[in-house]
């Protein structure tokens, strides 16, 4: 059994909830439902409540009353946005494509700014990005929508421009992609994910029954792991990764595991 309190933190679950769950309910959801639905995943009341205000300060919930006049919370425009770009990651199906081309960001921030250049770094390399060069970030064209959103959302366009292309050398190509990401490093995250998940579609595959709380439970974890690797990753066409590549595996235990639990744990979230 995966150990929640060291592998998920409560807030990242009560975002993976929103995104699987909670923005599909018919208003907002009351905060006694937010701790039922943690609580099936380790998450006490009293760290619930305080995930909830941080999430709030963050701008990504916000306080509102249902039907019933019960207190709850929704997500706000910005976090709906956020989560909406992310389907189209972390749900993909289909491998990247061989000739999709490239996105690069350009920036350059003032010196009375450069404050902003770290959350610049920081927020490409959260996106997929990888370093080709000081101030120029490279990444497969499909991540330029979802990059422009959230750069407007954090009020940074200004301080970049992007270009689209495609790699023209002089080294090859797989070469280059060894420089810019860290290859090794998001294999490993890969690795890890396998061995969390793997041995639980595992089991689900050799039962019959699909109780809803059990498979709420597993999809939830499930996704709250998965849901960050295709930001690490930024989903190379296979002729440009190393052989035998583990992303190939996690991907499948993942939609796998979708497949099979999402559905029924939606009956158990009250869907």
């Amino acid at each position: 059994m995966i150990n929640v309190s060291e592998q998920h933190a409560p807030r990242s679950l009560i975002v993976t909830l929103y995104g699987a769950y909670g923005r599909f309910m018919p208003g907002p959801v009351p905060v006694a439902e937010l701790i039922r639905l943690l609580a099936a995943v380790g998450v006490d009341g009293p760290s619930v409540r305080s995930s909830v205000s941080r999430l709030k300060r963050r701008g990504l919930l916000v306080p509102a009353r249902t039907a019933q006049g019960a207190a709850g919370y929704e997500l706000s425009p910005g976090a709906r946005q956020l989560l909406e770009d992310g389907d189209r990651r972390v749900y993909a199906a289909a491998p990247a494509p061989d000739d999709e081309g490239w996105v690069l960001a350009v920036f350059s921030v003032p010196e009375s700014e450069r404050q902003k250049r770290h959350v610049l770094r920081s927020r490409l390399a959260g996106l997929g990005f990888g370093t080709a060069a000081p101030g120029v970030w490279v990444a497969p064209a499909r991540l330029h929508e979802e990059t422009r959103h959230t750069l407007e959302r954090l009020r940074l366009d200004p301080y970049v421009d992007f270009f689209r292309g495609e790699h023209l050398g002089f080294a090859a190509t797989a070469e280059a992609v060894s420089r810019w990401w860290d290859l090794a490093a998001i294999a490993k995250e890969h690795e890890a994910f396998l061995d969390h998940h793997a041995h639980v579609l595992r089991a689900w595959e050799s039962r019959e029954d699909t109780p809803p709380e059990e498979a709420y439970r597993d999809y939830l974890l499930a996704l709250d792991s998965w849901r960050h690797l295709p930001y690490t990753d930024p989903g190379l066409p296979a002729h440009l990764l190393p052989a035998n590549w583990p992303g190939v595996r996690s991907a499948a235990v993942f939609q796998r595991l979708h497949a099979r639990l999402r559905d029924a744990g939606a009956a158990f979230a009250g869907l």
